[in-house]
Parts: C-alpha cells; sequence; structure tokens
C-alpha cells in the first residue's frame, strides 16, 4: 500500500513497515525542503497509525543514503538577500530533527554509501542505524564555512572521547567500523544482505531480534585504531592549542608524526570562525539537552546566513570548484570570542520552536 509518494522521496507501507526511500540519486539524495515536509507529515501520520509499527529509511541509487540538504538551493537564497526564506529550510529541518529522536515506534535507517550533513539529520537520531559495506559519515561543514548542525551539538560530545571533536574540525570521513565504534551507526551490516533485512523488517518480528540475526562484528576501523592519540591531541580547550598539539606531535619522532602534520594541514584549509563554532558546540553540547542544542544550532545558523564564508565556502567548493576559498576573518587570531558568543546568543525574533 503505497500511502504518498513523489519524485523526490517514496513512502511505502509493506507488512507492519513504513517504508522510507530518499529518491533523488542523482543529487546523492540531497534532502530539499519539500522532502522535509513530507517526510515529517509521514512520521506524524504513521505514529497515530497501530498498523505500523516500525519505520525504515534508506536511499535509492547506492553511492549515497545522503550526502547533506540541499546546499545549493540555500546559497542561492541567501546571495539573493532572501535570509528567511533560507533560514525557513532549517526552521523546518531540526523539529524534523527532534521528531525522529523523538520518535515512539522504532525507526531504523539503512545507510549505505555517503551519509552527511542533513543525511545524517534523518539518520543518526533514529533508534537503529545500520551501516552497509560503501557506508561514509562525514560532518564537513567547517570546509564550506558552515558548522556541524542538524543535532551535531547533541551527538559529537557524545562520541567516545575527542572522536567528535575530532570528526567536527577535520571533516573526516568514518567507515562502517569506525561509525559503529563511534556509535554512530548501532550495527554493521552486509550491502547485499539489505533486501532479506527489509523483508525481516516487514513481519511481526521484533526490530532488535531482526538486527541481531543480520548483524556481523564491525572490526576496529583507522580512526578507531588511533583513538588515544586523537584523544590526547584534540583535548585542547582552543582551536589554536588543538592545532599546536598536532604540530608537536608532527615534529615528534613518534609514529603519528605524519598523520598529525596532515591533520593539521587540513584543518588550517577550513574556515576559521567555523573552526571555533565547531568548538564550541563540542565543548557546549555535552552539558545540554537535545532541544536546546537544536535552539543552539538554530541560534547559530540565523547568524551565520547573514555573513561571508558560508557563501565564499559554498562557492569554492560547489559552485566554482576552484576549492581556494577566501575566508573572512582569514585567520584565527582575527575571530574573537565575542563573534563566537554573538552567535550563540538567544534570539530576540524568539526561539526555534519544537515539537
Amino acid at each position: 500500500m503505497t500511502d504518498f509518494s513523489s519524485d523526490e522521496i517514496l513512502f511505502e507501507r509493506r507488512g507492519a513497515a513504513g517504508l522510507i526511500t530518499l529518491n533523488r540519486p542523482q543529487a546523492l539524495n540531497a534532502v530539499t525542503h519539500a522532502m522535509v515536509h513530507a517526510l515529517r507529515a509521514q512520521l506524524e501520520a504513521w505514529a497515530n497509525d497501530d498498523a505500523v509499527t516500525r519505520v525504515v529509511i534508506a536511499g535509492a541509487g547506492g553511492r549515497a543514503f545522503s550526502a547533506g540538504g540541499d546546499i545549493r538551493a540555500l546559497y542561492e537564497l541567501g546571495k539573493a538577500g532572501q535570509y528567511e526564506e533560507a533560514l525557513s529550510f532549517w526552521r523546518d529541518e531540526y523539529p524534523l530533527n527532534a521528531l525522529i529522536k523523538n520518535y515512539r515506534k522504532p525507526y531504523v535507517a539503512l545507510i549505505d554509501g555517503i551519509v552527511m550533513g542533513g543525511g545524517v539529520g534523518v539518520s543518526v537520531h533514529g533508534s537503529h542505524r545500520v551501516a552497509g559495506d560503501r557506508f561514509s559519515f562525514a560532518m564537513p561543514e567547517v570546509g564550506i564555512g558552515f558548522f556541524p548542525d542538524v543535532g551535531a551539538t547533541w551527538f559529537l560530545p557524545r562520541m567516545p572521547g575527542e572522536l567528535g571533536t575530532y570528526c567536527a574540525l577535520t571533516g573526516e570521513r568514518f567507515n562502517a567500523a569506525d561509525s559503529v565504534a563511534a556509535g554512530i551507526a548501532t550495527h554493521r551490516i552486509p550491502s547485499a544482505r539489505f533486501p532479506a533485512l527489509v523483508e525481516g523488517l516487514t513481519g511481526t518480528v521484533s526490530v532488535d531480534a531482526v538486527l541481531a540475526a543480520f548483524a556481523e562484528p564491525a572490526g576496529e576501523g583507522p580512526i578507531a585504531a588511533r583513538q588515544s592519540v586523537i584523544d590526547r591531541l584534540f583535548a585542547g580547550s582552543s582551536v589554536d592549542a588543538i592545532l599546536a598539539a598536532l604540530d608537536a606531535e608532527a615534529v615528534s619522532s613518534g609514529g603519528d608524526a605524519e598523520w598529525a602534520g596532515k591533520t593539521a594541514a587540513t584543518m588550517r584549509t577550513k574556515s576559521p570562525l567555523s573552526l571555533k563554532l565547531a568548538l564550541a558546540q563540542v565543548r557546549r553540547g555535552g552539558a545540554l539537552d537535545f532541544a536546546a542544542c537544536m535552539r543552539t544550532e538554530f541560534r547559530i545558523v540565523s547568524r551565520v546566513i547573514h555573513g561571508h564564508d558560508f557563501y565564499e565556502g559554498v562557492r569554492a567548493v560547489i559552485v566554482d570548484k576552484d576549492n581556494a576559498p577566501r575566508w573572512r576573518p582569514a585567520s584565527l587570531a582575527e575571530v574573537s570570542e565575542a563573534e563566537v558568543e554573538r552567535h550563540f546568543a538567544a534570539r530576540a525574533e524568539g526561539e526555534l520552536p519544537l515539537p
């Protein structure tokens, strides 16, 4: 039984399951504003439908679960001065993230391929997150002058040790094994078994039992293998301190010297303002509840869209693709504490309403 469908997102009731397919494979299933509206409406309908006992979400095409939100559209709105229209996307997206986080039925994300940004927002907050063979998770926002959002203020500080700090400041990709270790994924299941897994999930056997029957050991990924050094070098209270620790490691005789040098060099290509915002998020988010994290992110985005770096970053990476952003401010030293604090300040226009 098909409850709703459009070209961009498909909904189907099969047995006891509500099935969702993100269906923009040519755009790596990037989440549009229309998809946000449709997904929220369908989830609310299924929440009140006793025939649906679990929800399963996947991406079409094989290359990506979802590579993020529709950044190009938001860039164009901002460049045209339509800031409120752009902000309305996040005003709708963040409550959707909260709805998924608090969903009262099992919400199973089958993640095969790239999952970033907005795609993380419609998967990582679900009760069950399954990593397939092509799983590749990242929060690369500091590289486009943005900041890790869609609930990253909540989930990054709750990764083991300093993995969340590392994720936020480098944009490094986590494979399936690393994501299980970091708590991003809850299960590791081979992609070839996904069709059979979906069939199992449409029955009446509990979601936990079905996933347990299919799951395999995740193994150890390269990031988790280096966690002790990540915990040591990314523990600083400032971006400058973290870079100094990486620089010192890079000139040491230790086995992580080359990695530390490359990591520091990667960070230095990112927006200085974005780096400082991201670290502040990770350091503060551990003491906040989920709703406060989402309201914090809405405060930040409502300032970022009026700034320079987001548009310059999207221009350099997505529009012109010259990968030569000219950040403003250009250095960490030029980003004042007051400027960071301004992004976290309460909104005189009102805070984000959440379901």
